[in-house]
C-alpha cells in the first residue's frame, strides 16, 4: 500500500473543528477535496467538520481554502479563520497581530487581541457586509417586520434571509427545544423557495444585546457554531429594529460576539480558537492519479 505521511493540526473555534494543513511548508496531495472526504471521516480518518488549507497568497498575508467533510468547497468560515490566525501567529507564519487572509469570499482582515500578560485572548475577523438580496421574497409581515413567510409542515415561520457569502434563514423564536428545532429546521433548509437549500438559525432574544442560537447547516445538520450564521443572526436582528452595535451570541459550542462597524457596515466576528491535536495522517494514494506528484507538490494549488 502506498501512502503519504501528512502532518496535520486539528483545531476548533466554538466547537467548529477542522483539520488544518500547513501548505506553506508541505502540500502532499493534489486533490484536497478527496483528502477532505477521507481525513474528516470519524471512523476511517481523523474526524472533523472538514479540511482547511493554510497557503501562501499573492494578494494577502496568507490564503485559506476550506472543504466540508464531503469534499465540497466552502467560501468562508469565521471560526476556521480564527483558527488560522492562532496557528499562524503561534507557528511563526506571521509576526504581526493584524494581518489579511485571502478566502474564496474575498480578503478578510484579522486581528489578534491579547490580555495584560500578552496571552492571546480573542481573535476578530471582519466578515464583510450582510446582504439581504435573496431568492425568497422579503416582505412586510403583519407586525411590520421584514421577513418571508415560509409554510412547512402546516406551520408558518417568519424567516429573515441573509447572505454572508452563503445563504442563511434566521428564525426568531422562544422555542429552541429539540422537538421544534429538529422538526422544522431541516424542513426550512430544504424549502422549495431556496434554490440550493439554506443554513437555518433558530435564535431566542434574551435582551437587546444577547441571543441564544442553534445552527442547522445545510446537508450536515446541527453544528455547535457557525461564524457566518452568527453574523446572519446579528444582521437579521438589526433589520428587525435592534440598534445595539454589539451582540453576544450564546451557542452550543461557546460564545461569539458580532459588532457592526458603523463606518463600513461590515460585521466583525470575535471569539476564541483552540488547538486540539497535532499528528500524522497516513493517506492511501493507491486510488489517486499521482503520476507526477513531485510536480504537483512544487506547483501547489493555484
Amino acid at each position: 500500500m502506498k501512502s503519504l505521511n501528512i502532518q496535520f493540526t486539528k483545531m476548533h473555534g466554538a466547537g467548529k473543528n477542522y483539520i488544518f494543513l500547513d501548505a506553506t511548508r508541505q502540500f502532499p496531495v493534489f486533490d484536497p477535496s478527496e483528502l477532505a472526504d477521507v481525513i474528516s471521516n470519524a471512523f476511517f480518518g481523523v474526524g472533523a467538520d472538514g479540511l482547511a488549507l493554510i497557503m501562501p497568497s499573492e494578494s494577502a498575508d496568507l490564503r485559506m481554502r476550506l472543504f466540508n467533510s464531503d469534499g465540497s468547497e466552502v467560501q468562508m468560515c469565521g471560526n476556521a479563520a480564527r483558527c488560522v490566525a492562532l496557528y499562524a501567529i503561534t507557528r511563526g507564519l506571521i509576526n504581526s497581530d493584524s494581518f489579511t487572509l485571502e478566502t474564496e469570499a474575498g480578503r478578510k482582515s484579522i486581528t489578534i487581541h491579547r490580555d495584560d500578560n500578552n496571552n492571546i485572548r480573542t481573535i476578530t475577523v471582519d466578515m464583510g457586509k450582510p446582504m439581504f438580496v435573496s431568492p425568497i421574497l422579503v416582505s412586510q409581515t403583519d407586525d411590520g417586520h421584514n421577513g418571508a413567510i415560509l409554510i412547512t409542515d402546516d406551520r408558518a415561520f417568519t424567516v429573515v434571509p441573509v447572505d454572508m457569502g452563503n445563504p442563511h434563514g434566521v428564525v426568531f423564536t422562544d422555542d429552541l427545544s429539540d422537538e421544534a428545532f429538529f422538526t422544522y429546521a431541516p424542513l426550512l433548509e430544504k424549502h422549495s423557495r431556496w434554490p440550493e437549500k439554506a443554513n437555518i438559525e433558530f435564535a431566542r432574544r434574551i435582551n437587546e444585546t444577547e441571543y441564544e442560537v442553534r445552527f442547522w447547516i445545510k446537508d450536515f445538520g446541527e453544528r455547535p457554531a457557525s461564524g457566518t450564521g452568527a453574523c446572519a443572526v446579528a444582521a437579521a436582528a438589526r433589520l428587525l429594529g435592534n440598534s445595539s452595535p454589539r451582540i453576544k451570541l450564546t451557542l452550543p459550542g461557546g460564545t461569539l460576539t458580532v459588532e457592526r462597524n458603523p463606518e463600513t457596515g461590515s460585521l466583525v466576528l470575535e471569539g476564541k480558537a483552540s488547538f486540539i491535536a497535532d499528528g500524522t495522517f497516513y493517506f492511501n494514494t493507491e486510488k489517486l492519479d499521482i503520476h507526477n506528484q513531485s510536480e504537483i507538490i512544487s506547483n501547489r494549488i493555484k
